[in-house]
């Protein structure tokens, strides 16, 4: 296996609604960022891979679009994929262990503020069963923390303390869209709005874009003084159909996690990308995490959730706070579709 780093990492700073730009005004300046903070120019990426969704764009193709960011010369070996920027960053980890190429950039973005954000999302599901029933994002994950509150996986007293903490977190985090210092007593007193869901349980609608570059171990030690090492990545997926599913665990989850060595050594820090409090209790099972591990410093999806970068993100934060010295191995978590559906593990460990 070849030694792989995230070597770079940039976002926006996520708003409600990002009028003012669209999505190749939006990511420019990530992208010229990650390079100049390298040095480099596009002529030394050996590959580059995105990110995104032609659900929220509301075009066919849209990344093609988007590539204007990255620039027309010189060309450039692309590839896509229709989901969170995560998985990009694994097929770019798998290009370069093939030897193909030794430097990466990796980027995703979305803007989810244009249309009905829950009614767009229920085209992930089932086309023939659940779909038809038109049965909201934020319904189905309120059907999944009813049955964690039932099998007494958690209480709404611990989902409220986890978004007061996510909150929290996220006052010294200048890209977060959401901060403060609200006590959970006062989250609770909000009504719910889709039972047992509060306002607070639920991941804020985000417009923004983030990117990595990756580079592959001599390189990686030549780009940068503090190279952050990708130990473990891995994948899985839940069955699609809902109704076979234990929404209170995520097996796809703890066997990604197997397989990416998250117990092979003491984590310090976790990234998850848990959009709904009871997804946090449920991630945090499923990957062992202890209570003395940090969970989402920087306030994570509750604080700012753009759809198809947020996930990409909880990789680029967890690397960033390993290169400055605040950990020294950590977990970062991504989720795409209903209920925890797909989800992926990476595990991140600074230079010796």
């Amino acid at each position: 296996m070849r030694e792989v780093a995230v070597v770079a990492f940039a976002q926006t700073r996520h708003e409600r609604r990002q009028q003012a730009l669209n999505e190749v005004e939006m990511l420019m300046p990530v992208l010229h960022q990650v390079k100049e903070e390298l040095g480099i120019d596009q002529s030394q990426i050996d590959f580059t891979c995105s990110g995104s969704t032609d659900y929220l764009a509301g075009t066919a193709f849209s990344f093609v679009t988007t590539l204007d960011a990255v620039g027309a010369w010189p060309p450039i070996v692309e590839s896509h994929v229709e989901m969170d920027a995560a998985w990009a960053l694994y097929e770019a980890w798998v290009k370069i262990q093939t030897g193909e190429a030794d430097t990466a950039l990796v980027y995703g973005y979305g803007k989810s503020s244009p249309g009905s954000l829950r009614d767009v999302l229920s085209r992930q599901l089932d086309p023939y069963y659940v779909a038809p029933l038109w049965p909201d994002s934020v319904a189905l994950a309120a059907l999944q923390a009813r049955a964690c509150l039932d099998a007494g996986i958690t209480t709404v007293e611990e989902m409220a303390e986890i978004a007061a903490r996510s909150r929290r977190a996220a006052e010294s985090n200048p890209y977060a869209q959401l901060r403060g210092s609200e006590d959970p007593s006062v989250l609770l007193e909000e009504p719910e709005i889709a039972p047992p869901l509060r306002r607070h349980d639920c991941p804020p609608i985000s417009d923004g874009a983030a990117a990595v570059v990756l580079a592959a171990g001599d390189r990686a030690r030549e780009l940068t003084d503090r190279p952050v090492w990708i130990r473990g990545i891995d994948h899985r997926i839940d069955a699609h159909a809902l109704g076979v599913r234990d929404l209170t665990a995520s097996p796809s989850t703890a066997l990604a996690a197997e397989r990416a060595g998250v117990a092979d050594g003491p984590v310090d820090l976790a990234e998850l990308h848990a959009p709904f409090t009871h997804q946090e209790v449920v991630l945090r099972r499923a990957l062992g995490l202890g209570d003395d591990v940090v969970v989402n410093p920087s306030g994570g999806p509750l604080a700012a959730n753009p759809l198809i970068a947020a996930g990409l993100i909880r990789i680029g934060e967890a690397a960033a706070r390993i290169a400055r010295g605040e950990a020294r191995r950590a977990v970062a978590h991504a989720t795409n579709g209903p209920c925890l559906q797909q989800n992926l593990v990476c595990v991140l460990e600074g230079s010796d």
